[in-house]
């Protein structure tokens, strides 16, 4: 099987700090659980998600609106790109984003979808209202507390949320497989795919992935504190969003920890970079996000003869080399 995913860093770590590290990883990992995300199947009753969504799914399902914040929508929104509908992603109250919702959206073509695994996230249950007041069809993600009170006086189906680490727990359970399956995510080949990515970057041995975090906890050592993303394409956006919330809440505790951020590239590129370049040194640690065959893409026509004829994401691309 192709990794897919090609990793570079610099300056290069020696083969020396690799083998430290990785004794260190072995040493360590025996204090912990097996991680609980590698099982793609104990949470998850797929005949049971597509019963309930089937109820859902006709020809005019047009949107999906989903009502959630941090690992209730993080996972989702890195599989967003995927959609085969429109997503509403409704983090907050926020007005600007509720009102477009309800203009763009009627109680025809779409369903809400509320998520929270406590069921006492104000920023989300303060939403579910305004929905129910307009006649909206729910499909809740809920099993306990004020949320769940609220979804089952709607008399609306309602899927369970285990009680995991959210941020880790989307791409395992309900939170992000139903929201997907709705969406007309193949939500087989995502759980394969999955499966197949755990047999490579989890097994304690010298990959992209043990090799990226100890390049990581090295510049962690040395004093760096912020991981700075620029992803080159719309369709990483999500995967980075959930990379820089994973990294920040579980690294983050005790006086310690690296904080993960982002900005659309390349537009970092005029906005960030000034300060990467000729700013505070041994503070952030800048990521580069690239994809080589982007969906969809569109060839370019233009005066200048290096752009004509060239893929638009090529000409992205470019600006991410000269970056590098």
């Amino acid at each position: 099987m192709s990794l897919g995913i090609k990793c570079e860093y610099y300056p290069r770590i020696t083969r020396e700090i690799l083998e430290n590290g990785l004794k260190l990883v072995k040493k360590n990992k025996e204090k912990w659980d097996e991680p609980f995300f590698k099982d793609t199947k104990t949470y998850l009753n797929l005949e049971q998600i597509k019963q309930v969504s089937n109820q859902f799914i006709n020809d005019n399902l047009k949107n999906i609106i989903v009502l959630g914040t941090g690992g209730s929508i993080q996972t989702f929104l890195a599989l967003e790109h995927l959609s085969q509908k429109k997503i509403y992603p409704i983090t907050s109250s926020r007005a600007v984003e509720l009102e477009k919702c309800l203009d763009d959206t009627n109680v025809e073509d779409s369903v809400v979808i509320p998520i929270s695994r406590g069921g006492e996230t104000l920023d989300i249950n303060s939403t579910i209202g305004i929905f129910v007041k307009n006649g909206y069809k729910f499909l809740g993600l809920s099993s306990k507390g004020t949320m769940n009170e609220i979804l089952k006086k709607l008399d609306c189906p309602i899927l369970d949320v285990p009680d995991l680490s959210g941020r880790f727990a989307g791409s395992i359970s309900n939170v992000g497989i139903v929201p997907a399956y709705l969406s007309g995510i193949n939500v087989e080949d995502f759980l394969s795919g999955l499966e197949q990515g755990y047999k490579i970057f989890m097994n304690f041995d010298f990959n992209p992935a043990l090799e990226f975090s100890i390049f990581l906890f090295e510049l962690y050592k040395k004093g760096y504190k912020v991981v700075f993303s620029m992803p080159y394409s719309r369709n990483l956006e999500g995967g980075v969003g959930l990379f820089v919330q994973e990294l920040s809440e579980s690294t983050g505790k005790e006086g310690k920890g690296l904080m993960g951020a982002y900005q659309s590239a390349p537009i970092c590129q005029h906005s960030i970079l000034e300060y990467l370049l000729g700013g505070t040194k041994g503070a952030v640690i800048p990521i580069l996000w690239t994809i080589e065959n982007e969906t969809p893409n569109l060839t370019l026509e233009s005066s200048i003869e290096h752009v004509n004829r060239q893929t638009a994401q090529t000409i992205i691309n470019y600006q991410a080399n000269s970056t590098n």
